[in-house]
């Protein structure tokens, strides 16, 4: 891939309609009407009738099923989608290649009732990322038919994560994070895993020239009641691909970028054939931990005349209010944080840190400000 082409071309592709985090039916609905109807089509209705929409894309051997927003708050790779489906509506070398090599079937939208209430579960509340097994929403029974109908060589399970993870117990962190789930409980190294393995460490090298040290991988823990261990379990190479906290990005905007050039990577990667024998650089991806907060106060005293030094975890709550998100700050931890690190940091210097009522700050307090000697310090991103 010729990054710079793409970087110059990105701003022109990149879906106006859709930005930040809120994204819905009613937002993807006017990204639709600008596709050819031959290639949108409506596979299901969720819990409360709203149609889940398809698309479909190219008319090569190799077949990639796609699928996001299978969690309603995890938005940014359902942006990356549509960018990417500007892209293979251009007469461009790329996406010819991919299109000619490939069929993608692209599910933006998985759980539109979650997406709607901006909530990780359906509209029953249940995880549809647990209910692979059980298959007891029709969501999940949607997105198995269409599994067994296109009858996928790849699957890409598209998702979103939360700004406390790092890259391998570093500062960095976690920006993409990737994974070739187990198909067993001996987690065994099959042909299907590495093929998925080798996408992940073609679409790293290519991340490693943007953000170097900024990817990692998930551990392969098997759940079957997962989806993407199901489908590996069918022996069909599945990507786990997950969207992370860039610097200030609480929006996801640049991420969004990443991920389109990640998805864009991998389908070129599988056009042109997978080197299984590269699996092993898969491995040499850091795994994720969780060692950050949004916001660490540090060296703060929490009432007057006290010299105990103590630091305090502040992390974003994610709230849909009058339709927009809202992030608010919200303590988590109050103790030394020495093997915690904040995406922003501030130095109390010994200086005492009340809540925005004047009061002792307290686990679970929400500010939207703290008082540090009196003077007002913003804890909104």
């Amino acid at each position: 891939m010729i990054l710079e082409q793409l970087k110059s071309l990105f701003s022109l592709l990149k879906t106006p309609d859709l930005f930040g985090r809120y994204i819905t039916n009613s937002d993807i609905e006017k990204c639709l009407k600008k596709i050819p109807d031959s290639m949108t089509s409506v596979v299901g209705y969720s819990v409360e009738n709203k149609p889940i929409y398809s698309l479909t894309f190219g008319n090569g051997p190799k077949k990639v099923l796609m699928w996001s927003q299978m969690h309603g708050n995890e938005s940014t790779t359902t942006k990356a989608l549509f960018d990417c489906f500007n892209l293979f509506l251009t007469n461009n070398t790329l996406p010819n290649s991919i299109l000619e090599s490939c069929t993608l079937l692209v599910i933006p939208i998985l759980n539109p009732d979650g997406a709607e209430r901006y909530t990780r579960l359906n509209a029953n509340e249940v995880d549809l990322n647990r209910d692979a097994q059980d298959l007891s929403q029709p969501e999940s029974r949607i997105l198995r038919e269409v599994f067994d109908d296109f009858k996928p060589d790849y699957c890409f399970n598209l998702h979103g994560q939360r700004t406390i993870y790092n890259v391998g117990g570093t500062g960095n962190s976690s920006v993409l994070s990737f994974l070739s789930p187990s198909q067993d409980e001996e987690r065994l190294l099959t042909i299907n895993r590495k093929q998925a393995m080798g996408i992940i460490v073609e679409i790293n090298s290519v991340l490693q020239q943007l953000i170097p040290n900024g990817v990692a991988r998930y551990d392969d823990g098997f759940n079957l009641n997962c989806v993407g261990d199901t489908f590996q379990s069918l022996n069909v190479p599945t990507v786990l691909f997950e969207a992370g906290h860039y610097p200030n990005d609480y929006n996801r905007e640049e991420v969004r970028y990443l991920m389109f050039l990640a998805i864009l990577k991998a389908l070129d990667a599988i056009s042109k054939g997978i080197e299984v024998g590269n699996y092993k650089d898969y491995f040499s991806i850091p795994e994720n931990a969780k060692q950050f907060y949004d916001i660490i106060i540090r060296n703060a005293t929490l009432e007057e005349g006290s010299t105990q030094k103590t630091d305090i975890g502040i992390q974003y709550q994610e709230r849909l209010l009058d339709g927009k998100i809202e992030f608010i700050p919200v303590i988590e931890a109050i103790s030394k944080l020495d093997d915690f690190y904040g995406h922003k940091e501030i130095d109390a210097k010994g200086q005492v840190v009340k809540s925005q009522h004047n009061k002792r700050l307290k686990v679970t307090n929400e500010n939207d400000f703290v008082l540090k000697n009196n003077e007002k310090i913003s804890l909104k991103p």
